[in-house]
């Protein structure tokens, strides 16, 4: 891979998915996952529910739960009364949940697998993280925003909108100098979310999606612009909550 791909110069930095975010690896990294898996990273946070992120969708998933004591969420179709799972609704409603192992294809995988520290960031929580971020520029870090986006049935990478817009809305509360290009472009594609969040989040195809199987709630979750107050960091492997700044 060629150097210029590293955005290296730039100490505020974005890009796509597990591939972009080693491309573009600086001293922390943003995790972006709107629909769903930093909104509940972000519901969990504000509960102060510590999360495990995972891989994994399968016995993997339950030895971690059983090592860290945690609930295991199960799929979103196949969860039943009082069960949690990626569904943001269903953390924010159970009861007794005292640490979670959230598996995830895109925003999990890319969080387990990173080699910097990790801030799991939504648009619930946007301003808590953007807060907290710029004091790391403050003391010189450079930072790498990733939109974790969907994966297409044959696995490769679905540069999903939702994501983009969490990604852009939160580079637009953080300084313009020392964005890269790609920085700078996410931003300028944020107007449509932080205008109308629940709207474009409904309208989208990732939204869509979640209403036909009716899950419509979450998306009204995700689109809770700014409500969130807590910031999860990956911690030894478990996202904790931290105030924003």
């Amino acid at each position: 891979m060629s150097g210029v791909h590293t955005q290296a110069g730039y100490r505020i930095r974005f890009d796509w998915g597990p591939v972009g975010a080693a491309a573009t690896a600086g001293d922390v990294l943003v995790v972006v996952d709107v629909l769903s898996f930093t909104t509940t990273l972000s519901v969990a946070a504000d509960r102060g529910v510590p999360v495990v992120p995972c891989r994994w969708r399968d016995e993997r998933a339950a030895d971690l739960a059983r090592e860290h004591g945690a609930t295991l969420a199960v799929p979103r179709s196949a969860a039943g009364p009082g069960e949690v799972s990626l569904s943001p609704g269903s953390v924010r409603a159970a009861s007794g949940l005292e640490r979670l192992v959230l598996p995830s294809p895109n925003g999990s995988a890319i969080a387990a697998t990173a080699r910097v520290p990790v801030l799991g960031v939504s648009l619930r929580n946007r301003a808590a993280a953007a807060d907290r971020i710029r004091t790391l520029l403050g003391t010189g870090l450079r930072v790498t925003v990733v939109a974790a986006g969907e994966r297409w049935p044959d696995g490769t990478l679905r540069p999903a909108v939702e994501d983009l817009w969490g990604a852009g809305a939160l580079i637009a509360a953080l300084p313009a100098a020392g964005r890269s290009p790609e920085a700078h472009a996410a931003a300028a594609a944020a107007g449509p979310v932080l205008a109308d969040p629940a709207g474009v989040l409904h309208g989208c195809a990732s939204g869509r999606e979640l209403v036909a199987i009716g899950f419509g709630d979450d998306v009204e979750v995700a689109a809770e612009l700014d409500a969130g107050t807590a910031v999860p960091v990956l911690e030894a492997g478990v996202f904790v909550p931290a105030c924003g700044s």
